[in-house]
């Protein structure tokens, strides 16, 4: 058997969890931001198309954020379907959570293609998306981060495990 230790991420309540932006981890000059969509562990969750459809527009959109895109690592879903991870080098917290809400606000007004889900060779599954869906569940969270200050980003206080 092998032992391992418990990671940062399953230390955290996630029965006192709620929809909002936090700081998961910083690890050097990389932070990593939890985007919570969702409350954990009650339905509904995020359908799977809504997280795709999310996934491109929101790395694109980040990866073509003038001041932000030299320092985007990485944007994608949590298997747990209730938010995605955002991590980003050398990050300040204001400007991530601004740069967050314009994005939140782009992908709820989104008319356009979906950058990346036009042909087979873009993409490994291009065809699962709802736009529809991730305008919707975009503009909920947008209205989410509406006041979203720095000092909201800590998870709950009970949480730690």
């Amino acid at each position: 058997m092998i032992t391992v230790e418990k990671i940062a991420s399953f230390t955290i309540d996630h029965d006192i969890l709620t929809p909002g932006m936090y700081l998961s981890r910083v690890d050097g000059d990389i932070t990593t931001y939890d985007f919570r969509f969702v409350t954990p562990n009650r339905p509904p969750y995020l359908p799977n198309p809504v997280m795709h459809t999310i996934e491109h527009l929101f790395a694109t959109l980040a990866r073509n954020e003038e001041g932000l895109k030299e320092r985007v690592i990485y944007f994608g879903p949590m298997g747990c379907r209730t938010g995605f991870y955002f991590l980003v080098r050398n990050s300040c917290h204001e400007e991530v959570i601004a740069f967050t809400r314009r994005a939140m606000q782009a992908i709820a007004h989104w008319d356009g293609v979906i950058p990346g889900a036009q042909l087979s060779k873009e993409c490994g599954n291009y065809q699962e998306h709802d736009l529809q869906g991730a305008r919707e569940w975009a503009a909920a969270f947008e209205k989410v981060l509406e006041n979203w200050m720095p000092e909201n980003l800590v998870y709950p206080q009970e949480s730690k495990k």
